[in-house]
């Protein structure tokens, strides 16, 4: 089989110059960065982050990076790998919808440990770290992007480890040849199942951890001039027979450098799996107009493409860990249909217990309908019917967050601030608008290192 497909991906990368990237991409960028550190903040105060800290101590030795809120450092393999856990630990990172890749929590994580490891002797611009994550992103959402099967391995992680690979490589000054090289090491490392999203394991957002932790890994080995695998994409055992089964690389390709995915990225207004906001949103408007109360609803249905069953169609129960409730489509319908909204403590210990929520959950159906696009989560369509007999129907084309239908300014500046304030350890209100100054005029900064001075303790 032909290797065009990775040497072309690998070209785009290391021959795109700041210069080369568009506005809108530039605009994109930063906003997702700043949203990303955010709900890394906020994932910093999330379940068995302390552990997975305590576990790295025991075999770090040379502690060089930061991680998101934290007092402590580690060396910048480790710290990348907690970085992009807890990126992923709240489930309000954002997405590609249509690559099904959440594609700056690997990338981004990274890039951090990046900047951290290299900032006594070098410093990491913002125009760097700008055109290192934009390409990121494009390499991970076209690699989703070829893809035509149903998810068999996990996704965003899988895609971000090779975007995160990118990155990388644009911050080090890979050449095409070293690029490739790490391609090949960080494909032989992937990982990322979807048993632990089936189960609403911790090990979901582990997950991405492992990609971020192999793809600096990756790249620590081809740094030293080691060669991997060159078939790394379309080889009998490469990356899409493995991972992905069917997929139709010529249809993305000769998007590669005019089409930039970065532009694409949807934000998640909610902290809860991107599966659910299609949704969210109709209960919402059908709570505005139909809603009675929570001992008045009959029934609730949502026919929703096969993916977002598969992902967000599990049932309720009295014990659900928390990862589990923030992908269970029942459970924040009830709640959006009760409060009116769908917020962090919605996932507490009480949250997931609450008994009017949990009873009104049992009378939601999610039904798959017969959408062919085995990578879609939209359109959906959920029906209300009450006691009473009334019924209302409420159709969602596009998912509030997506670039067609974006959060406002104010709102996704409201998401961070909040997310800063749940940060593992408390970090000032100065610092928060001085990380949001740095990040709008990203490009101007000097230092990158001086901003992630304002993420930790």
């Amino acid at each position: 089989m032909s290797t065009d497909a990775i040497n072309r991906i690998a070209r785009h990368v290391v021959t795109t110059d700041f210069a080369d990237l568009p506005r809108d991409a530039l605009a994109a960028a930063k906003k997702f960065i700043l949203d990303s550190i955010g709900v890394g903040l906020a994932g910093g105060s999330g379940p068995w982050v302390d552990q997975l800290i305590a576990a790295h101590q025991l075999s770090s030795t040379k502690n060089n990076a930061r991680v998101l809120g934290q007092h402590i450092r580690l060396n910048h393999v480790a710290a990348a790998m907690c970085n992009a856990y807890q990126i992923h630990n709240a489930e309000f990172d954002c997405v590609h919808e249509e690559a099904v890749v959440h594609p700056l929590t690997v990338v981004l994580s990274a890039c951090l440990a990046e900047i951290d490891r290299v900032r006594t002797n070098n410093c990491i611009t913002g125009k760097q770290l700008t055109r290192a994550i934009t390409l990121g992103v494009d390499v991970a959402c076209h690699l989703g992007l070829a893809s035509v099967s149903p998810l068999k391995f996990f996704r965003p992680g899988t895609c971000g480890a090779f975007g995160a690979t990118a990155s990388l490589a644009v911050l080090r000054g890979f050449d095409t040849d070293q690029l490739i090289n790490a391609f090949g090491m960080v494909h032989s490392q992937l990982c990322g199942t979807m048993q632990a999203h089936t189960e609403g394991s911790p090990l979901l957002a582990m997950q991405m951890g492992f990609n971020a932790r192999n793809a600096m890994t990756a790249c620590d080995l081809a740094g030293q001039g080691i060669p991997g695998t060159r078939n790394t994409l379309e080889g009998q055992f490469g990356f899409y027979a493995l991972f992905e089964g069917e997929h139709c690389l010529e249809s993305v390709m000769p998007q590669v450098g005019r089409v930039w995915r970065i532009t694409e990225v949807a934000h998640k207004p909610y902290p809860s799996g991107r599966a659910t906001h299609g949704i969210i949103d109709a209960c919402m408007k059908l709570r505005d107009r139909h809603f009675q109360s929570a001992t008045s609803v009959h029934k609730l249905i949502a026919r929703v493409p096969s993916l977002t069953n598969h992902l967000v169609g599990r049932p309720v129960n009295d014990e659900m860990d928390i990862n589990y409730a923030r992908l269970c489509a029942r459970f924040v319908a009830a709640r959006v249909l009760i409060a009116g909204n769908v917020v962090t403590e919605d996932f507490s210990a009480v949250g997931r217990r609450d008994r009017e929520t949990l009873e009104l959950a049992q009378r939601i159906e999610i039904e798959a309908d017969s959408n062919p696009n085995p990578n879609a989560l939209s359109p959906i369509e959920v029906v209300l019917e009450n006691n009473d007999g009334s019924k209302a129907k409420c159709e969602i084309d596009v998912i509030y967050g997506h670039p067609s239908k974006p959060m406002k300014r104010k709102d996704y500046l409201h998401k961070f601030r909040s997310n800063w304030k749940r940060a593992a350890s408390p970090l000032s209100d100065s610092a928060c608008e001085r990380v949001i100054e740095q990040i709008e005029a990203l490009t101007e900064v000097t230092n990158c290192a001086a901003i992630i001075d304002d993420l930790v303790p």
